[in-house]
């Protein structure tokens, strides 16, 4: 198995994975075939963009006809689709019905019988409620399993869940463990009850987790994440492959997906849409189960795209604090991941352009690698720090070695270098939180310098607590 990165922001990537039936261009969405119930054809995918499909082993064991045929002639014939192909276990029915009749060994085995490319065991999916004993207990057995599967697949590329509910440390060591049998695929599992409830603070959490012991260079798939609104924050994450049923369980309930959340197809006079179905359909005739659904997978592929482009131009960042700002919410997400910015920044390429876009923005990992280099400047001599109001004269330059220009949310910067990444490429509303984290970035640099004269125009643009610190700074250390 390959997986060739090609291009990078945040933690998201374009990456190549290839299989024996063909290349998954990731980030990608592998929409759910249900065999008993095909509301849209394989065929009908593929020309809709679909580069991958997943379906249910369990679903075509139980059914008789179903085994027989996928034995004989393989899955891809069964659903007439010759492109990439992955299966689940029957996991997601272990954990709604408690109970199924096939074991671990017996579903692998079926699998790759079928000819799959990408293979799932039976693991043992916990709700993100449950106790951390039991959370505990279902990831040791979910272990024993992917030990159990990487001697039995052998032709299949293995996707190895991780467990262990909302508990960090458990999905750590579920992550760590699973590395070990060294799978192919990563998939993070149990999240559809944090989905469904709006959870995505815990959601968050439980991927960074996970990334933290999970190889890098291996694709990650999230299990369940099919809605249009949070993918663009997933991919910000890491993670590369998700599957979606959402496109038929929403238009079977009437519901009308779109990248800043979902609507009622009833309640609409007019559809704010441009896909083929949408150009072609009422609001009314939208009603029709096929066609929402058509509508609700066009949607899904369109953000996919909007998400490569804009890994492609180095604004996933920008992306993702649009769209969160779509649900209060899904804004607490975006806020809880920026919590993990220094982690964020070690894979963040460092190019771009940065847009300031509300509070959030001042703690993106651009600032974060910023105010970093700002602790580690060296220095030698007087240093002025100015704001921009105070205009350098010909008697600063001579009298001071290193003269700086204060820009929020930054903070100071090399006059000489005001056109260079990220100063000069950098469009900014300063208000109180990018004032606030520019200061203490001003705090950082003097902090080791005892030299440093200070003119700062104390007012109305550049009120702060902080200020109060930096004047008794001048007692002791010259400012």
């Amino acid at each position: 198995m390959t997986f060739e990165i090609i291009s990078k922001d945040a933690m998201g990537r374009i990456a190549l994975l290839e299989t024996k039936s063909g290349t998954i261009e990731t980030p990608a969405v592998m929409p759910v075939i249900n065999p008993n119930k095909i509301l849209i054809s394989p065929k009908e995918m593929q020309k809709m963009g679909a580069d991958v499909l997943i379906t249910n082993a369990y679903i075509i064991y139980k059914n008789s006809e179903l085994r027989k045929k996928a034995r004989a002639e393989g899955i891809h014939s069964l659903l007439d689709w010759h492109k990439p192909l992955m299966t689940d276990s029957g996991a997601y029915q272990l954990a709604s019905y408690g109970g199924i009749d096939v074991d671990n060994n017996e579903i692998l085995e079926f699998q790759e019988s079928m000819g799959v490319d990408i293979c799932v065991p039976l693991d043992l999916p916990t709700h993100p409620d449950a106790k951390r004993k039991d959370a505990k207990r279902d990831l040791a057995e979910t272990y024993l399993r992917l030990k159990e599967a990487r001697k039995i697949v052998k032709n299949t590329l293995l996707c190895a869940p991780v467990q262990g509910g909302r508990f960090p440390e458990l999905r750590k060591e579920s992550a760590s463990k699973a590395s070990e049998i060294q799978a192919d695929i990563y998939a993070i599992g149990g999240v559809v009850p944090l989905l469904d409830a709006y959870r995505y603070e815990t959601l968050v959490d439980v991927i960074v987790a996970c990334k933290k012991s999970l190889p890098p260079s291996s694709p990650v798939h999230l299990f369940g994440a099919g809605h249009p609104m949070t993918l663009a924050l997933s991919v910000a994450l890491g993670c590369d492959l998700f599957d979606s049923a959402a496109y038929a369980l929403y238009a079977k309930d009437g519901r009308y997906l779109t990248p800043h959340g979902t609507l009622f197809v009833d309640e609409l006079d007019y559809l704010p849409c441009s896909c083929e179905v949408c150009s072609s359909s009422s609001a009314k005739e939208m009603k029709d189960e096929v066609l929402l659904a058509k509508h609700n997978l066009y949607a899904t592929f369109q953000e996919i795209r909007t998400i490569k482009q804009s890994i492609k131009s180095g604004t996933l960042w920008d992306l993702v604090e649009m769209r969160c700002r779509a649900h209060p919410l899904l804004l607490s997400g975006l806020r809880r991941a920026l919590k993990y910015s220094k982690f964020i920044e070690k894979y963040d390429p460092v190019f771009g352009t940065f847009f300031y876009r509300g509070s959030e923005s001042a703690q993106r990992t651009e600032v974060v690698r910023y105010a970093d280099k700002l602790g580690r400047f060296s220095l030698s001599g007087d240093v002025l720090i100015a704001t921009k109001n105070r205009k350098i004269t010909k008697l600063d330059r001579k009298k001071y070695g290193h003269i700086f220009y204060v820009k929020a949310p930054f903070g100071p910067y090399p006059v000489e270098l005001g056109a260079t990444y990220p100063i000069g490429q950098s469009v900014v509303l300063e208000d109180d939180e990018s004032r606030r984290v520019a200061l203490e970035n001003v705090l950082k640099l003097i902090k080791f310098h005892r030299n440093v004269h200070f003119f700062f125009e104390y007012g109305r643009n550049w009120e702060s607590p902080l200020i109060d610190e930096i004047r008794r700074y001048a007692k002791t250390k010259r400012i």
